[in-house]
């Protein structure tokens, strides 16, 4: 079994704060939680957040109890509404466009997220006989990201995720068929704090699984369907993912890992692993 090599092209499906205006820092809602530990109406800049649109405390986030922070990633949404949908203009320069802007960051990260998936399954061999099918739906979610602003706003993500959702399905039934014999079928399943500590997992649905606080040390995941998995405080020490398909680093950076940890080289091992 060789290692999903992960999308290519894939700069502009990457965080770049950089080129961001802060915008998860302003748009998002906070709850008060082991995630955040202050509440923040979405519209209202975090306190943290400086004049230059970066984060105060960014090297010692997890400390504050702004784990929630961490955990997040936007796909290269913020950077591409900052600089591309809003061309350039700071929310702070232009407050009439900070509303719109701010409802546009949730819309693009959405349509940022499927154009992930979808770069990844071109990506994978297996998954050859859908490429021509996957190809003009990809190009589909790129002309919908590239809206102007009030288009932006109006655009159906739910409905279009189901017209991209069933590609997504056969690419992972031709990856995972690459491993032989009867794998594990525990789509949606609910599995938090469960015990599968060395569980052989290979080629396994676990797409929309809850694996919150699961215990995975060990465990062998690879060629399985990750697709919107909860792995919040999942325990992956030791855990080999080489291969997993559709696994996004906000999923990685919420779970629990460590240099033992395998994981598809399009992702970056958190720091605080």
């Amino acid at each position: 079994m060789s290692e999903t090599p992960g999308p290519t092209d894939a700069a502009p499906l990457r965080a770049d704060c950089g080129n961001c205006f802060g915008l998860c820092c302003v748009a998002l809602t906070f709850s008060v939680s082991a995630d955040f530990p202050v509440e923040k109406k979405a519209g209202d800049p975090c306190h943290h957040l400086r004049d230059d649109s970066r984060c105060g405390i960014h090297d010692r986030l997890r400390t504050q109890g702004y784990q929630g922070c961490t955990v997040y990633d936007c796909f290269g949404a913020g950077q591409r509404v900052s600089q591309v949908t809003f061309g350039g203009r700071d929310w702070r320069e232009a407050p009439g466009t900070a509303g719109q802007m701010f409802a546009a960051l949730p819309v693009m990260r959405q349509l940022h997220e499927l154009l992930w998936y979808l770069t990844e399954a071109l990506t994978l061999v297996p998954a050859r006989p859908v490429h021509a099918e996957i190809r003009p739906v990809l190009a589909a979610t790129e002309r919908l990201a590239g809206s102007a602003p009030d288009a932006l706003l109006e655009i159906d993500v739910a409905a279009h995720r189901a017209r991209v959702n069933p590609l997504l399905l056969r690419t992972s039934e031709l990856v995972r068929a690459e491993v032989r014999g009867k794998k594990k079928n525990r789509r949606g399943a609910d599995l938090f704090g469960a015990r599968l500590k060395g569980a052989d997992l290979r080629g396994a649905d676990l797409r929309g699984a809850y694996l919150i606080a699961a215990d995975l040390r060990g465990a062998d995941l690879r060629l399985a369907d990750l697709i919107g998995a909860d792995l919040r405080d999942t325990d992956l020490r030791g855990a080999d993912l080489t291969g997993s398909i559709f696994l996004t680093q906000s999923q990685v950076n919420a779970a629990k890992g460590d240099s033992g940890t395998a994981i598809p080289t399009a992702l970056v091992r958190p720091a605080h692993w």
